[in-house]
């Protein structure tokens, strides 16, 4: 669940004078955390409105067209939350009286006087932040809402929030983002470029140890017409498809040596070259690394180029476990059941306080990913009940291995209870896809979300299993992962 507000505050500026508009934006984005919009007419404000989650509108009064009044009328039925303010020509009583009868919040003055304009939106974006969450930014909008998909309000989690901001508002500068499998490093760069000024363009996610050795360089770079047997014709690569925006480059430590060497090229130079071209790509793009691994120990080892380490350790990021945020654990276990819940015939599905209890001391060597793949267990196994520790599984409990605990429910099989039965008859394929989904989600919690290992394990091809999972909605886009 990803919710805007968690993200900087968005002021939408609405002027027809392109170059005064600019030279007001730019005090509002140096002195105010803060996003800025521009727009030039009512009818491309309001199509911003449609997209976008704008805390802030400031609209001249004299536009072309509809006028600026109209315009704050329309805002306030598309999104009431948005804090409307207008702008008005300096000694003009009577518009000012009239814009804060239309429900303005206050107004400012042209010619633009730019202290006035700051105070001005600085204090109704306070109020913004008071009206829609009864406090300003801070711990607790992000433990109700998430930032960008994160849920946690624990004090280490709330420092990563502030430096995630603080970096993504920089645009440009390599990121590095390091933590254990499962923590929720994608969706940190999701914030990062989210965030960034260049949310705009592309966010490009590549996964170098997904993709085999021999295609992620046509992958990454693109290749020209007959660069190899098959290249019937040319293909723009991911790191074009990025130019402008963000391309976030997950398992950066696995990936093999001649390509490192061809990324530190763009990092430098800003260029690259596709698959049998001999003309440089000039490429405007952010790098966003990621790894679980020591990327320090692989260079000391002469596996990870040296130079291409302290190029995107530019600004490192270190994502903590889920065993050092427990505070966060009964957020993400709540936030978790409502998403797993929705859209189901039975009814709401309860964690007993003890079952939270244990599961907050369990260590999670899988991180968030394991804690979502059991809640949706449960779901699956215990929806519209109440979960206490006998339906935990018995690792969770430190009563048996995990070895015993799989092995056991691998040889289990469905059994058809009155909930399965209609007209005297059994729903046969509910009941069989509901013990494919257990399997499924068995494997998965077995292998740490692994999907090649629970392939393996479930004797499926991965394809095949990826298939299974997309059209299950099993690892769909969740809360947290």
């Amino acid at each position: 669940m990803m919710t805007k507000m968690a993200s900087l505050r968005t002021i939408l500026l609405v002027d027809g004078n392109r170059h005064e508009r600019e030279r007001v934006a730019i005090p509002l984005r140096k002195e105010i955390d803060c996003i800025v919009l521009e727009a030039d007419t009512p009818e491309e404000a309001l199509e911003i409105i449609e997209k976008e989650k704008v805390s802030l509108l400031l609209t001249d009064v004299s536009l072309p067209g509809k006028d600026g009044l109209e315009l704050i009328k329309n805002v306030q039925k598309i999104d009431p939350e948005v804090v409307p303010m207008a702008i008005v020509p300096l000694h003009n009583r009577e518009m000012e009286v009239e814009v804060l009868k239309m429900g303005a919040f206050f107004y400012i003055h042209t010619p633009y006087d730019f202290s006035e304009a700051v105070i001005a939106a600085s204090r109704a974006l306070t109020f913004y932040d008071f009206r829609a969450h009864g406090e300003p930014r801070g711990a607790q909008v992000r433990k109700k809402d998430g930032f960008f998909g994160i849920i946690g309000g624990s004090p280490p989690i709330e420092s990563l929030f502030r430096v995630v901001e603080k970096v993504a508002a920089d645009g440009e500068s390599t990121v590095i983002i390091y933590g254990e499998s499962g923590t929720g490093k994608e969706l940190f760069s999701r914030a990062i470029h989210g965030l960034s000024p260049r949310k705009g363009k592309n966010l490009v996610p590549v996964n170098c140890a997904a993709i085999p050795d021999e295609l992620l360089e046509s992958e990454l770079f693109g290749y020209v017409k007959g660069a190899f047997t098959g290249a019937s014709q040319s293909k723009i690569g991911r790191i074009q498809y990025a130019d402008g925006g963000t391309l976030f480059l997950d398992e950066i430590g696995d990936m093999k040596p001649n390509l490192q060497a061809k990324l530190l090229r763009v990092l430098q130079e800003k260029e690259f070259e596709p698959v049998g071209g001999v003309k440089p790509i000039p490429v405007d793009v952010r790098v966003v690394a990621a790894t679980h691994r020591d990327l320090e120990k692989l260079v000391e080892d002469g596996k990870f180029r040296e130079d291409l380490y302290y190029r995107l350790n530019v600004v490192p990021i270190t994502i903590p476990p889920l065993r050092e945020r427990k505070e966060d654990i009964p957020l993400l276990i709540e936030q978790f059941v409502q998403y797993f819940g929705r859209n189901k015939n039975y009814g709401p599905t309860e964690f007993a306080q003890e079952t939270v209890q244990v599961l907050t001391e369990y260590p999670w060597p899988g991180n968030v990913r394991e804690l979502k793949n059991l809640v949706q267990r449960m779901i699956v196994l215990h929806g519209g009940s109440r979960i206490g520790l006998g339906e935990l599984p018995s690792r969770y409990c430190g009563e048996a291995d995990f070895e015993e605990e799989v092995t056991e429910i691998k040889v289990s099989s469905p059994t058809p209870d009155s909930e399965n039965w209609n007209g005297g008859k059994i729903d046969f394929n509910t009941l069989v896809s509901s013990f494919e989904d257990r399997l499924i989600l068995q494997a998965l919690t077995r292998t740490n979300g692994n999907k090649k290992e629970a392939a393996e394990l479930l004797n499926l091809k991965r394809t095949t299993l990826l298939e299974k999972i997309k059209k299950k909605g099993i690892e769909e886009n969740n809360p947290s992962s």
